[in-house]
Order: C-alpha cells, then sequence, then structure tokens
C-alpha cells in the first residue's frame, strides 16, 4: 500500500460541538476522473459499508490529542454511511468490567468525533430514508464482540440507548461468560452458548440487528434457529476465491464461507457481506462479488471492507490498518466510485449494483430495527 496518504492534512479546527472541519484534498478525487455512468449510480446509491473500523484509545486523554477528519473522507468515499465499528478485547481483558468501560470510554469518545464532524448515528430506518433525502453522510453504530456484555444482558438495552444498532456477537478473542463458537477456534460450545442465544434474543427485542462475522457454522446455524430477525455476516467471501498470496490464503481460509453455508443464510433472509481482503484490484475484488452472487443471488450480498474510513491523523499504518479510500493504493478515485466502475465491468447491472452497495443491507436494518 501507498502511504503518500499519511503526507496529507487533515485538520480540525476544534475537537469540541460544532467544530468546523477543513476541506479535505482528497474530496474532490472522484469528479474529474469518473465516468458519468458511474457517477450517476454512486449518487442514486445509498452505499454503505457494513464493517468499517473507528478504532479509538480506551484513553480519554490520548483521544484528545487526535483528529479524525471522518466527513471528509466520507465526502471522499462516495459512501452515504458506514457501520462505524470498534472493538473491546484488544489488547487482552484481563479484569472483570475492564470490557465495559473500554465499551462506555469508546462511546463517549465516537460522540464526541461525530459532533466535531457534524455527523449523526442512523438509529431507525426512518433516519436513513432523511439522509437520502438530504444527501448528508451518517453513521450506523456498531460494536464487533458482545465482551461490554459480561453475562449481564441489560447491557444490550444501554448499548441501544447509546446508538448501538448492529452488534457482532464474536470477534477474535472469546467473552467472558462464553457467547459461542469462534471459527478460528477450536467448537466447544456446540455453536452458541445460553448466553449467545439469549444476545440475540434480546437484540431483536431492543432493535439491534445481530453480526455474526467470526461465528462457526455450528453458531450461525442456531442463531438463525432462535432470531426472528433477518442477520449479517458483514465481512468474509467464498472460500473458494483466495486470492494470490497463499500466505493470505491460509490465514485468511478459516475465516470465509462456504457456498452451502452461504445458501443456509441466505435462505433464513441474511445479507453476506465481501470484503476487500483477498483482492489486490477493484476489479478481482468485483470478481469476488460476483462469485457470491451466483451462489445466493444479488439480493442477498452487501459491502464489508474491514478497512479503516480515518485513523487519526497520527496514526501509524501498521496499528490501525488500510485506509478504505485507499483499499487497492492511492487512488484518484474514491472507494465506492471504484467498486461501482469494476461492477459495471463485470457485468452487474445498475439495479444489482445498488442493491449490493446499500439496498440489502438496508432492507435488513428496517427489518432489525422495528419493533
Amino acid at each position: 500500500m501507498n502511504n503518500n496518504w499519511s503526507r496529507r492534512k487533515f485538520i480540525i479546527i476544534s475537537a469540541g460541538a460544532g467544530a468546523a472541519l477543513t476541506l479535505n484534498p482528497l474530496a474532490s478525487w472522484a469528479m474529474p476522473e469518473t465516468d458519468d455512468s458511474v457517477k450517476k449510480i454512486v449518487a442514486k446509491a445509498m452505499g454503505i459499508d457494513t464493517h468499517n473500523h473507528m478504532d479509538v484509545p480506551f484513553n480519554i486523554g490520548e483521544f484528545s490529542k487526535q483528529q479524525y477528519a471522518l466527513a471528509d473522507e466520507m465526502k471522499s468515499s462516495g459512501l452515504a454511511a458506514i457501520c462505524m465499528t470498534f472493538q473491546v478485547d484488544r489488547p487482552r481483558l484481563e479484569n472483570e468490567g475492564d470490557a465495559f468501560q473500554r465499551f462506555i470510554t469508546s462511546l463517549d469518545e465516537m460522540d464526541i468525533m461525530l459532533k466535531a464532524n457534524n455527523m449523526t448515528r442512523a438509529l431507525t430506518y426512518k433516519d436513513v430514508k432523511a439522509g437520502q433525502k438530504s444527501k448528508s453522510k451518517f453513521v450506523v453504530q456498531s460494536v464487533e464482540g458482545g465482551h461490554f456484555i459480561e453475562g449481564k444482558l441489560e447491557r444490550i438495552k444501554v448499548a441501544y440507548d447509546r446508538g448501538v444498532r448492529h452488534l457482532g456477537l464474536m470477534h477474535d478473542g472469546q467473552t467472558t461468560p462464553p457467547m459461542g463458537d469462534i471459527y478460528t477456534d477450536e467448537p466447544q460450545f456446540n455453536g452458541l452458548t445460553q448466553l449467545g442465544i439469549d444476545t440475540v434474543k434480546e437484540c431483536n427485542k431492543q432493535g439491534i440487528l445481530v453480526d455474526l462475522a467470526h461465528c462457526n457454522n455450528a453458531a450461525i446455524n442456531k442463531a438463525i434457529e432462535v432470531s426472528t430477525k433477518p442477520m449479517v455476516i458483514s465481512h468474509t467471501g467464498l472460500d473458494s476465491q483466495l486470492g494470490k498470496d497463499p500466505r493470505m490464503a491460509k490465514m485468511m481460509k478459516p475465516r470465509l464461507i462456504s457456498k452451502e453455508q452461504a445458501k443456509l443464510f441466505a435462505s433464513a433472509g441474511g445479507v453476506i457481506g465481501v470484503w476487500t481482503h483477498l483482492a489486490d484490484t477493484p476489479l478481482e475484488f468485483a470478481q469476488n462479488v460476483r462469485a457470491l452472487t451466483d451462489v445466493v443471488g444479488t439480493e442477498h450480498v452487501c459491502i464489508g471492507t474491514d478497512t479503516k474510513m480515518a485513523p487519526p491523523s497520527n496514526a501509524q499504518q501498521e496499528r490501525f490498518g488500510r485506509k478504505t479510500n485507499f483499499s487497492w493504493g492511492e487512488s484518484t478515485n474514491g472507494f465506492m466510485y471504484d467498486v461501482v466502475d469494476a461492477l459495471l465491468k463485470t457485468g452487474f447491472s445498475e439495479k444489482e449494483i445498488l442493491q449490493i452497495t446499500g439496498g440489502n443491507y438496508w432492507r435488513i436494518f428496517e427489518k432489525a430495527t422495528t419493533v
């Protein structure tokens, strides 16, 4: 990946309420070199990245020294929204209560960040439609891993009240108590534990979309059995699409979904996100999307990059990972423009692209958040 982005300056004039943002020099990326047919689809789509990390420190003092040009990066990307995702299990949790404290601190920091960027969370589908009408950028608040629950189901209501509308049951580290089987670990729980089952049910009750990424097949199947709402697997890909790097393919294989499991999940109304890993170009990414749609149909596929829209300006790349707008190196176009162009070249129609880039996710978001 090209590191030239780190030399660009993103300045938030004030981190306080209503702070004004300077214009990002990337904000005009997509216009000069993008085909009119691509621009038309991007303008029409309610594009969303269903798994986009916003890694924040678990120390408010450290956070206050950082700047996040989220609004500018969103404008450059062509996306309408991201599922603004954070996790609390890195570094490893040691003490009871640490997970919940990290959870609350992260949400406090994201409150400040959104205010500084003049952005809001979509809490209902009505908010999504309002954002579409006003052409404004917004986020769906997401957390990866139910570690903050710590066996206390009432905390799901706390999460809802703080704006969380997308919850991943699992992440890399096991919750305490356990919720179920993680796909990179040896199976222990025959899918989901009772806490995992109860968490799915409570999310259904509160109006939070359940994300089954990081769950093994048995956990996915148990969630399908007990959920009354459609769910998402926000970031994966077919296990037949391994890319060109054998080392990366070996590492990623356990995190991918089989054709059989994808069909089963889609038959339950689920939507599956294709990530940008294992694709070295936008065209390879579009081909990975095509492979999945050939199995489950275009109405059950979305995009979940597992990248970072706006890491802080002083972040080290190794810590914060790949930046969304540079998913395939330093492009002259924003992320959504590159993806739409590649999907068109792969033979997708405008209608199909509108489904994949946003429509499918918003369909299940509406159903999951309506109580």
